[in-house]
């Protein structure tokens, strides 16, 4: 089993600068640590100092290190010129020596959509445009046309091409059957959440490999990720009360006034206890049971979310999910 970071820095406008070098400091320590990857997030206009330009931070981080893999988790298609997009990725993957794992998303905040003055009903149809053109530019041997109904662009090029042919694997997060499907048909990896049961999780991770293998491709276990809350504690009920916390910030953030359903998320919103099951909370013997856990039902990448960044956890967490699961 491999291990991966999920999250993101956390600034202040008083000092901006100190959250993110933490925490690209927590992800150096990782790389130390024989972790696999990390996933940024990307948020904009919360109020509370969420990563914006996670794909800058991850250009920084490429010159710093030299086998983590560097990845989004996700970049919204939506808010993005793709070509442009398209770019910074190649001149990432470019960069890092072919480590960038592009996770791309529709994106399910209401207030994020409102404060870019966009309709968030398009951003279906926007995310496979923009996925359609970021494609063929990474893939085009020459010089392409796109007239499309979000975007038009004329005898373009990308420039540099990405390191990684055709291109940076592409990840989505899935949780319907049919995303799921949609997601192995195309090549895509899945970025599975933090609040699914571990007999879904195995439910889903089974479907998506039946899926890739009627369509004649050999499975990966590191093309499914896992990501979990992830704490090293004697005091569960604390930190599942810090939890908490974010959890509704991410609700209310999600929410639609006047409207019924949306994101994923939602389907966590009145059942906490939920919530909390999935977490990997507690002492080591928890959390190395809950990783074998994981393990049986298939999972051989998680990614973590270490609640405040905590270092005990980060440096105890593969020691956890080995074959032993204990701290030596």
């Amino acid at each position: 089993m491999r291990f991966g970071l999920f999250g993101g820095a956390q600034s202040s406008r008083d000092d901006p600068a100190k959250g993110y070098h933490a925490y690209l400091d927590f992800l150096l320590e990782a790389e130390a640590l024989s972790y696999h990857g990390c996933f940024l997030t990307e948020h904009h206009f919360t109020g509370w100092g969420q990563v914006s330009a996670p794909l800058h931070m991850l250009t920084w981080l490429a010159a710093r290190t030299t086998t983590l893999r560097l990845g989004t988790a996700v970049m919204v298609l939506a808010w993005h010129n793709p070509i442009l997009l398209a770019e910074q990725a190649a001149t990432v993957d470019v960069l890092s020596g072919g480590r960038l794992d592009l996770g791309v998303g529709r994106g399910y905040r209401h207030n994020e959509f409102a404060g870019f003055a966009m309709d968030d009903a398009e951003a279906d149809a926007r995310f496979e445009e923009s996925l359609a053109v970021m494609t063929q530019a990474w893939t085009a041997p020459e010089r392409f046309s796109h007239h499309g109904r979000f975007w038009r662009f004329d005898e373009i090029i990308l420039e540099p091409p990405p390191l990684q042919r055709p291109h940076p694997p592409i990840w989505v997060s899935a949780g319907r059957d049919a995303s799921i499907m949609r997601a192995a048909e195309r090549g895509h990896h899945l970025l599975l959440d933090q609040f699914t049961p571990i007999p879904v999780i195995g439910a889903r991770l089974a479907l998506y490999r039946e899926a890739v293998l009627r369509s004649g491709r050999v499975f990966d276990p590191m093309s499914v990720a896992v990501a979990r809350d992830v704490c090293l504690t004697d005091d569960v009920p604390d930190a599942l009360r810090r939890r908490a916390l974010g959890h509704q910030r991410m609700i209310d953030a999600a929410r639609t006034p006047g409207r019924d359903g949306g994101s994923h998320i939602l389907a966590w919103a009145d059942r906490p206890e939920a919530r909390t099951e999935a977490a990997l909370y507690g002492s080591a013997e928890d959390i190395a049971q809950k990783v074998a856990a994981l393990r049986a039902v298939g999972v051989q990448y998680v990614l973590a979310n270490i609640l405040g960044g905590d270092r005990g956890t980060l440096r105890a967490l593969p020691l956890l999910g080995s074959d032993g699961g204990h701290i030596a």
